[in-house]
């Protein structure tokens, strides 16, 4: 067993919650209510931002340059191409680049983001690949799992979200961070790298569950 599929053992039972939280499922079946999916993609826009920062910072700490233009032409098409292609997709479901750009972040968005950016700013390349990892591993197999199940034909909005995570070019992103991960196998602090991706596990978790409730701040 590598170092990644030590680490996602070590994630087992938030893992498991996740694949089985009812925004993923209801989605996967067409009952999830609009507004909570106008919620996520809102919110997803904000963590997109962010991301960009972590993959900013990856590319500058890669130690060869292999690994640094892998990064940096993953922030390429994170701000160039998936973030347009976000706000198109936002726009069918009704809304509108304005309203995107003026989201409020909730408050499990911003925990997250700043988790990321922590690890990202002070932790070395193997921390941020662990801290990266399980969001492109999860979506990886929330969306085969929900593509197997069969996409709700009623709700194209889904249908067109769950083939973007089950597409085989997301699963060889999800394969090459993996990888890479394993790379550093017996080089590095294995516990430290185990809490950090059972935080951002974690972080995922809740983000659905923020998804799911519409979280607000306290007034």
């Amino acid at each position: 067993m590598g170092l990644s599929e030590r680490l996602h053992a070590a994630a087992a039972p938030i893992w498991r919650k996740t694949l089985a939280h009812p925004f993923i499922t209801s989605l996967g079946d067409g009952s999830l209510p609009l507004d909570n999916f106008r919620f996520y993609m809102s919110q997803d826009y904000v963590f997109l931002i962010e991301y960009s920062r972590l993959l900013a910072l990856a590319t500058a700490k890669a130690a060869d340059l292999e690994t640094m233009g892998r990064f940096a032409n993953l922030l390429d098409a994170t701000l160039n191409r998936e973030m347009a292609l976000h706000r198109e997709f936002a726009a069918q479901c009704g809304i509108s680049p304005t309203a995107l750009a003026e989201t409020t972040v909730a408050p499990t968005t911003y925990a997250y983001t700043r988790h990321l950016v922590r690890a990202a700013a002070l932790a070395d390349l193997p921390e941020i690949v662990a801290a990266l990892l399980p969001c492109q591993w999860g979506y990886c197999e929330i969306g085969q799992m929900l593509a197997r199940r069969g996409k709700p034909a009623h709700v194209p909005f889904y249908g067109q979200w769950i083939d973007m995570y089950a597409s085989a070019e997301f699963a060889a992103l999800a394969a090459w961070i993996r990888d890479l991960l394993d790379t550093y196998d017996g080089t590095v602090d294995e516990k430290r790298l185990t809490d950090t991706f059972c935080a951002s596990a974690r972080y995922e978790y809740l983000f659905w569950e923020m998804a799911y409730r519409m979280e607000q701040w306290p007034v």
